[in-house]
């Protein structure tokens, strides 16, 4: 290329050809980096995969818009970023608006807005502000409604977690949580076939009062079933609910129960291994025994075992106690119970992570077994002062008196609830098998399937309103008037059984919060400030001077 002119025509031309190329290139082979280190922008396979199966239009109204702090700010773009990522995924089916719902509302209609979001799980929050040395308060909606079909559902966005140490740390929860809370819910929205969970009845376990609570919980995203272990149709259900059973198992429930695990059916076990008599705790001979369940062994052959102890934690809920009388009325106050320890740790394992404290009652430890093809993994632990009582235990108002200390209560993170993953070896291998039970598809060796085992049936229970008999919502303590997560326990282990797709791998992402040091800003900010005023003026002159030097020194040389 003899002429200057007609190569830098060529170049421009190459560079207009590959760019075109590049183009046509990028829209026919989609892709996406995320160069953050705990990759908080990349979507989840399994939401990839419910995204692109979408049939139909999708449509999220968000409700948290107008003016808000910078902290809301942050989780309003990590929702906006979230659901720009589905419309992606999705094929511009996931569409999506930022309203502020009380613009332009009188208080009347406020009021009404209020209650039908309510009405669909959606509470305001109350958002207080400085400005201009005035304390603001504004009522803000963190959640949103998403339609599909004719059919709409709410979700909250913000979660309200006891884990979180200050406001920020809840919000970056809250943001760790979107993916799977809008997945979750369009999921919901456009599956055709609900699943069915069978909860076991026959032997002593909680009545349906006592399980409404749960039950309402669980049928918002399931069938739900009463269901007797010898029924002919057990393979149906996708899983099993074994909630606080009291009497024996017979050998022909444990085998149609163990068979239903080697056909790959999952289950939820809550198990209370001691008897309490709650009627005689203000006697000081009143002692916990061990009930006869007759599912030990089934439950060892697995993988564990549960102790004949009850736990003591520093950490725990309370009892009402009769303190005296008032004309004829007894005066009731409520004090700390170390036999209800409040749960608060857990595994790093998506079905608890993030979750806020659960209420248990009378629980035991849980000790494992080598088995093979069976991966254990703990999911709930006391806290830092606990400690384990072996059988007979005495349970009496006395322990409420006790001074605990924490030379006493000197075990730490003891397990209580595993989950069991991977291929079973049946209990009825090599045994004769019980009378009256159909052999013919008996399974010696389970296909690959979930256990949950948790030392305490009362998790499932709800509070009951004495006054009217009516039961309360569950994880309610009328003691405290706290609201514990046990729902969203049981829904989220229930979600894990029966999550086939691997949806709810969602909730383990994590989202590092990298906050300033505000001693540092506080004591370096002036030279920080100088720094970058002069910094950019210095590399300008810098640079300057050496461009003129190289200048002066190519065309002083030049013939």
């Amino acid at each position: 290329m003899k002429s200057k002119s007609t190569g830098d025509f060529l170049i421009m031309l190459i560079g207009i050809t590959l760019l075109v190329l590049v183009n046509i290139s990028s829209s026919r082979h989609f892709f996406r980096w995320d160069l953050t280190e705990e990759n908080r922008y990349t979507i989840n396979e399994a939401t990839k995969e419910m995204l692109s199966q979408l049939d139909d239009q999708v449509y999220v109204e968000v409700y948290l818009a107008g003016d808000l702090n910078p902290d809301f700010k942050r989780l309003q773009r990590s929702i906006q970023e979230t659901l720009a990522e589905f419309n992606i995924y999705s094929d511009n089916l996931v569409q999506y608006s930022f309203n502020d719902p009380t613009t332009n509302m009188d208080q009347a209609a406020k009021n009404e807005f209020i209650q039908q979001l309510a009405a669909k799980g959606i509470s305001p929050t109350r958002l207080y502000d400085n400005e201009d040395g005035k304390e603001t308060q504004k009522l803000i909606f963190p959640g949103a409604i998403i339609s599909y079909g004719g059919r709409e559902v709410g979700v909250t966005l913000l979660k309200k977690s006891d884990q979180a140490a200050n406001a920020r740390e809840k919000l970056n929860l809250s943001i760790e949580s979107l993916e799977y809370e809008i997945a979750h819910s369009i999921s919901k929205l456009t599956s055709i076939e609900r699943q069915k969970v069978g909860i076991i009845k026959g032997h002593g376990e909680l009545s349906d009062n006592q399980i409404i609570g749960m039950k309402i919980a669980l049928s918002e995203t399931f069938l739900i079933e009463d269901v007797e272990l010898s029924a002919p149709n057990l393979s149906q259900y996708n899983s099993l609910i074994i909630a606080r059973p009291t009497s024996s198992f017979s050998e022909q429930d444990k085998y149609h129960l163990d068979q239903y695990i080697m056909h790959g059916g999952s289950a939820l076990m809550m198990i209370d291994k001691l008897s309490v008599n709650m009627d005689s705790i203000s006697s000081p001979f009143n002692y916990a025994f061990p009930y006869d369940l007759n599912i030990d062994d089934l439950l060892f052959k697995y993988g564990l075992r549960i102790n004949n102890t009850l736990i003591q934690d520093r950490v725990a809920g309370t009892e009402v106690v009769v303190v005296g009388n008032i004309d004829d009325k007894p005066q009731l106050k409520p004090f700390r119970w170390p036999f209800y320890p409040v749960i608060n740790q857990y595994s790093e394992h998506p079905s608890v992570k993030n979750l806020d404290a659960v209420l248990t009652k009378f629980v035991s430890t849980i000790d494992t077994i080598k088995t093979q093809n069976v991966k254990k993994t703990p999911l709930m632990f006391t806290s830092e002062y606990s400690r384990s009582l072996t059988a007979p235990v005495h349970v009496s108002l006395a322990h409420i008196n006790q001074d605990l200390t924490p030379e006493k209560l000197n075990q730490k993170n003891l397990p209580i609830g595993y989950l069991l993953e991977g291929s079973f070896t049946s209990l009825f291998k090599n045994r004769f098998l019980p009378e009256n039970v159909n052999y013919e598809s008996r399974l010696d060796v389970s296909v690959e399937t979930k256990i949950v085992v948790i030392a305490d049936g009362d998790l499932a229970e709800n509070s009951v309103n004495p006054t009217n008999n009516q039961p309360l919502d569950l994880g309610f303590d009328p003691n405290t008037r706290n609201t514990f997560a046990n729902k969203d326990l049981i829904i989220n282990l229930m979600a894990y059984l029966t999550d086939s797709d691997g949806l709810i791998t969602a909730r383990s992402k994590e989202i590092k919060i990298r906050p300033l040091d505000n001693v540092k800003v506080e004591r370096d900010a002036t030279f920080w400030k100088i720094f970058n005023l002069g910094m950019p003026i210095a590399l300008l002159i810098t640079f300057g001077v050496a461009k003129y030097y190289w200048r002066k020194r190519k065309y002083t040389n030049f013939s």
